[in-house]
């Protein structure tokens, strides 16, 4: 298994970084912290440029918004150095769970279980 994760990490980006982006982060990048999904995030020395490491698979909407919010220079501090202050009504960040069993079926949606019959609806059918 550790020879085929080593060709992986090579030859894809979409199962996490790959070899040269993390010597390439070792080299010019300073860690700036980790996120609960255990997503590393850097940036060079200068602070100019800034970027993610994923863990797992390289999927953007897996950053929560503090985090979005610090690599697009929105903000200057990062999460670790400045925390923000969360609203009681705000829900915690969710990644996006399009095509995946979690994502949202309405109540008539045939991926449904048992699919909710419809009696607003008559399918049109040639005379």
């Amino acid at each position: 298994m550790g020879i085929l994760k080593s060709i992986l990490r090579v030859a894809t980006w979409w199962n996490g970084s790959t070899l040269n982006t993390q010597l390439w982060s070792w080299r010019k990048g300073v860690k700036v912290g980790e996120d609960e999904e255990g997503n590393v995030y850097y940036q060079t020395r200068d602070g100019k440029r800034r970027w993610v490491m994923f863990n797992g698979e390289a999927e953007a909407s897996r950053v929560n918004p503090n985090w979005h919010g610090w690599l697009h220079h929105t903000f200057k501090d990062a999460p670790t150095e400045r925390p923000f202050e969360h609203k009681t009504w705000e829900k915690p960040h969710q990644h996006n769970l399009t095509g995946s069993p979690q994502a949202y079926a309405p109540a008539g949606s045939l991926r449904r279980a048992a699919p909710v019959e419809r009696s607003d609806y008559e399918a049109w059918a040639p005379e």
